[in-house]
């Protein structure tokens, strides 16, 4: 069964770092785009950081120059590298691959900033 299983999650004091690993079943991973998106308490869902499978990425302006994301083809995993954390990037952080038929999610991860 496809699945994306993430890691990497947890609590930062605020300009620290984490890396975000998302590693998906590799009939899933080589035809499909995969995502970062986040959801803070009391918001809806937003797309964090996108990159498509010829390697295009695209960010929310507010994570630019921030966070980068990459796919490693080989090992069929996506990651997201999040520097200079702010406390409003406290969310739960959930993969996604995305395709023609739909988006198939990870079942997130918490990361929290403390100020």
């Amino acid at each position: 069964q496809a699945q994306l299983v993430e890691s990497g999650g947890g609590l930062v004091q605020a300009g620290g770092s984490l890396r975000l690993s998302c590693a998906a079943s590799g009939s899933i991973f080589s035809i499909h785009d995969m995502a970062w998106y986040r959801q803070a308490t009391w918001k809806q869902r937003e797309l964090v950081a996108r990159i498509t499978r010829g390697g295009s990425t695209n960010y929310k302006d507010s994570v630019k120059g921030r966070f980068t994301i990459a796919r490693d083809n080989v090992k069929n995993t996506v990651y997201l590298q999040m520097n200079s954390l702010k406390p409003e990037d406290t969310a739960v952080y959930y993969c996604a691959a995305e395709g023609a038929l739909g988006t198939l999610w990870g079942q997130g991860t918490q990361v929290t900033v403390s100020s």
